[in-house]
């Protein structure tokens, strides 16, 4: 598992006291002194310190959070440059944090709004990524005086823990793998990395880190040239060496570019406090009792962002999590069906997961793609699984800094029998097939307990081989002759690649973002620059649970759940530790629920 934040961060938790005392006894002339204005020109605000998902969860009754997501940002940045009340606009990361890939994406849209009107940024810490996106669209660059700026250039870390399980603690590892370079089981078989893993991850984190340091050079002119990867600084030192222009708190520097567009109040466009249309609430009313669809749009927005599942595990009120067969077959099947929808727009952020749900969904896209186009977009990743799924598309649009790739399954367990007897505990397993060692394997080949023989070791690499090469067959079938199997294979066996190298390798067609995505969905479907886009989510909610009612699979879904409960409180475990961590966490849940073999990245790869 890989970790890229080098720097450590102290949070001060600070809880306001807060007295009722009742109406304020000021005189209303008074307040109305102090009361910002309500016209005039203004500075539009975009507070993502809150963060930007690529999807946000559903509440309890599945109405959309106030808090929109990553397309959502992007929608309300293009809108921005056509805004006659706004002279300005002052984006506020606060400490939010970016993949490497949205944070190009964003610089990007904020660098064509700059062409408009002043873009200013401000924030309390910014990262590797957070301070890309700033220097690559920002006019200028203000941080709070006790922040800081983690330029610290990109790396990875392994942890191996071979002689931890086996010498010490005499752990079975039975991890298989399809593909060289693949390297699922190195961190608990290895001491140390396989050749063949180390040249993919370096070959991969080379070419992020030069759209990176490439992007914030070209920012930041007058830094240091080596200021991009000596950090971590104070927030003075970062402006001695030119990363950022002035220290300020955010007020002072929201008053600052206040004055220099002429602005005399705040608008804020994104965020906490955006003002939302007043017919949003109503919408998502009318979309739960007659089902959420494309309203007329010709351009439907879906996307698949998480982990790749049968099922949701679902949360405290059944809301499913990550990428579903079950929920996002059912979205999709609607689109091929809706006939008001002229192209499809497929935004994958996914390190993969489950081979069968990934099989499964690929046909279902297939299928759409037969009637109409359908355009992926490629967010941090679309990575083993999640490129399984990429593959359906017409075309297969990626940022240079996306992640794609890591064609190659997994399969395995990991068996604790012999640790057991060291502590006085033994495991007998007794077989139908009386006095046969081999049935005795054979039947409990799922066993926690008991390693594999020889005999069920080899079965089970032939069925990973049997997925791996559908697979392939299913990328070639996907990619619609534009790449063979033989060029295939030699970017297969679990390497990664940047999505600049995946473009040359045949892996995707066009560098991008979702905007630019959107655009090549018009082209292909012949439509106006004008048409309206549609985002059609998965539900999931407590609302969606009662509308299901207790079908034929209602039972089959509720014990699914039962079986990935221990996966859901491990996936909440590492998520609280190490946020990072449990996209990769997430890929192993199907081996929880039972399943055999995993199309998944066997690390987190998280640029911060």
């Amino acid at each position: 598992m890989h970790r890229m934040r080098t720097a450590l961060l102290a949070v001060l938790a600070l809880a306001p006291l807060v007295a009722c005392d009742g109406r304020p006894r000021t005189a209303p002339a008074a307040a109305a002194e102090t009361e910002p204005p309500r016209s005039g020109p203004a500075l539009a605000v975009l507070d993502l310190s809150a963060g930007v998902p690529e999807l946000v969860e559903p509440g309890i009754f599945d109405v959309a959070p106030h808090r929109p997501s990553f397309d959502g940002l992007l929608r309300v940045i293009d809108r921005l440059g056509g805004d006659e009340k706004t002279r300005g606009v002052m984006v506020r990361f606060g400490g939010a944090s970016l993949g490497l890939a949205r944070a190009t994406e964003l610089g990007e849209a904020l660098e064509a709004l700059g062409k408009s009107k002043p873009v200013f940024c401000h924030a309390e810490e910014y990262s590797n990524t957070t301070l890309y996106a700033a220097a690559r669209g920002c006019g200028k660059i203000s941080i709070s005086p006790a922040g800081g700026v983690e330029a610290v250039g990109l790396a990875a870390q392994v942890v191996y823990m071979r002689r931890l399980l086996a010498d010490t603690l005499g752990v079975s590892i039975d991890l298989l793998q399809v593909g060289r370079f693949k390297g699922a089981e190195e961190p608990l078989t290895r001491d140390g990395p396989s050749d063949e893993a180390r040249a993919s991850l370096e070959g991969t984190l080379g070419d992020l880190r030069g759209s990176w340091i490439d992007g914030v050079r070209a920012g930041r002119p007058r830094a240091d040239a080596d200021a991009p990867e000596d950090g971590p600084y104070s927030a003075n030192a970062a402006k001695d060496r030119g990363l950022v222009d002035e220290v300020a708190y955010f007020d002072d520097a929201r008053m600052g570019a206040r004055e220099a567009v002429g602005a005399v109040r705040d608008l804020v466009r994104f965020g906490a406090g955006a003002e939302a249309r007043s017919d949003d609430a109503l919408t998502e009313i009318v979309k739960l009792i007659v089902g959420e669809g494309s309203g007329g749009a010709p351009i439907a927005l879906v996307r698949a962002v998480g982990a790749i599942s049968m099922s949701g595990g679902g949360g405290v009120f059944g809301g499913s999590t990550g990428i579903t067969e079950h929920d996002l077959g059912r979205t999709v099947a609607r689109l091929e069906k809706d006939d008001d929808v002229k192209v499809v727009v497929l935004r994958i952020d996914s390190p993969g997961g489950s081979a069968l749900a990934s099989d499964l969904i690929w046909h279902a896209l297939m299928r759409v793609r037969a009637k109409k186009p359908i355009v992926v977009s490629v967010g941090d990743m679309a990575a083993s699984g999640g490129y399984y799924l990429a593959s359906t598309g017409t075309e297969i649009v990626a940022d240079a800094a996306s992640i794609v790739g890591s064609i190659g399954v997994v399969g395995g367990k990991v068996a604790i029998g012999g640790a057991l007897e060291k502590i006085g505990v033994h495991v007998e397993t007794f077989p139908a097939k009386r006095g046969d060692a081999k049935a005795a394997s054979r039947a409990a080949y799922l066993s926690l307990f008991t390693a594999w023989d020889d005999a069920t070791r080899q079965r089970m690499l032939e069925t990973m081989t049997s997925i791996y090469d559908l697979f392939l067959a299913r990328i070639v079938e996907g990619r619609g002759g534009k790449i063979t199997l033989d060029r295939l294979k030699e970017s297969a066996e679990g390497r990664i690649f940047s999505g600049r190298q995946g473009k040359e390798r045949g892996l995707v067609d066009l560098l991008g973002g979702l905007d630019f995505a959107i655009e090549r969905a018009r082209v292909l479907a012949n439509l106006p620059a004008d048409a309206r886009v549609a985002v059609v989510g998965q539900k999931g909610g407590f609302l969606d649970s009662l509308v299901e009612g207790g079908g034929d699979d209602s039972e089959d879904r509720a014990s699914s759940a039962v079986q990935a409960a221990s996966a859901n409180s491990l996936l909440g475990a590492f998520s609280g530790v190490a946020p990072e961590l449990g996209a990769f966490v997430g890929t192993l849940e199907p081996f929880a629920r039972g399943e055999k073999v995993v199309a998944g990245v066997p690390f987190s790869l998280v640029v911060r």
